[in-house]
């Protein structure tokens, strides 16, 4: 093989660096804040490096190709009681999205009712709601604990936490790649730097955004006219069902306990939102 002349190999190295600067540039320029604080003050600076346009287009595709399965199974509930229960709490949500950000009365909201008996709920980033009967038929949740969940799920899309989420993991992966520096390492080596970028950088975030949505979310349920309380009774009603749980050190979420105990805090800053709002 050819040796490399010396001023080649002076311009890769050159070319390398800058390369390297960009990059460590581009992980540091991307900080925003996507919400208004609202009366919970949420104002933490987030890291983006993805566009929303192109985690929309995204979860957009998986929205409905959800949809799409459900409805071939038979699961998709599209009309009824249950359907527009539903339909009524979402409608009130989101029209207290505008408090914390202008744009949303342009997003393309959707809700997806499917018939199973998953606990879970979720809202994908451009207003896609989705809920499952199982969380509301299990828990034999009233309205208020409806749009407390409701609330938090869209708070997620609010504070755009899957974007978040994405711009983490290209941020980890480059960082990963300017230390190894191409050269060679062990998959041992590999996986060890993986293992602690994830605890530095995605597990305290996760329950950072966790407790974000709570915040968020309580607020919209308040303002769009249901007790606060709901939030309160939603937990304990998980706790409930899903026995001790896993140890909040171990895990991406808070504890119930402490969720519990932060939602129960929060009622005297919503609940004059919550007197004030016109009620279903």
């Amino acid at each position: 093989m050819r040796a490399l002349s010396v001023p080649r190999f002076l311009g890769l190295r050159i070319f390398a660096c800058a390369v390297g600067a960009v990059a460590v540039g581009v992980l540091f320029s991307g900080c925003a804040t996507t919400t208004r604080p609202g009366e919970v003050g949420v104002e933490r600076q987030q890291f983006m490096l993805v566009s929303a346009a192109e985690v929309e287009r995204m979860s957009a595709t998986s929205y409905n190709n959800q949809a799409n399965q459900a409805r071939a199974q038979g699961k998709l509930i599209s009309s009824g009681p249950e359907y527009d229960r539903l339909r009524k709490i979402a409608n009130r949500i989101i029209a207290q999205a505008g408090v914390f950000r202008d744009d949303t009365k342009r997003w393309n909201w959707q809700l997806t009712l499917i018939d199973s008996p998953a606990l879970n709920a979720s809202c994908m980033p451009g207003g896609k709601i989705t809920f499952y009967s199982g969380i509301i038929r299990r828990l034999k949740l009233t309205d208020p604990e409806i749009a407390a969940i409701m609330g938090h799920e869209v708070a997620h899309a609010l504070r755009e936490h899957g974007r978040e989420k994405v711009s983490r993991a290209m941020g980890q992966q480059l960082l990963l790649e300017l230390a190894l520096g191409g050269k060679s390492n062990s998959a041992e080596q590999i996986k060890f730097a993986q293992q602690v970028g994830n605890l530095l950088i995605t597990l305290p975030n996760s329950r950072e955004n966790e407790s974000e949505a709570d915040r968020i979310g309580i607020e919209l349920s308040a303002r769009a006219g249901y007790d606060p309380m709901g939030a309160v009774n939603v937990w304990r009603k998980m706790a409930a069902a899903g026995g001790g749980g896993t140890p909040e050190f171990l895990s991406t979420h808070p504890s119930h306990a402490n969720r519990i105990n932060e939602l129960t805090q929060l009622q005297t800053v919503v609940r004059p939102l919550y007197e004030a709002a016109p009620k279903p």
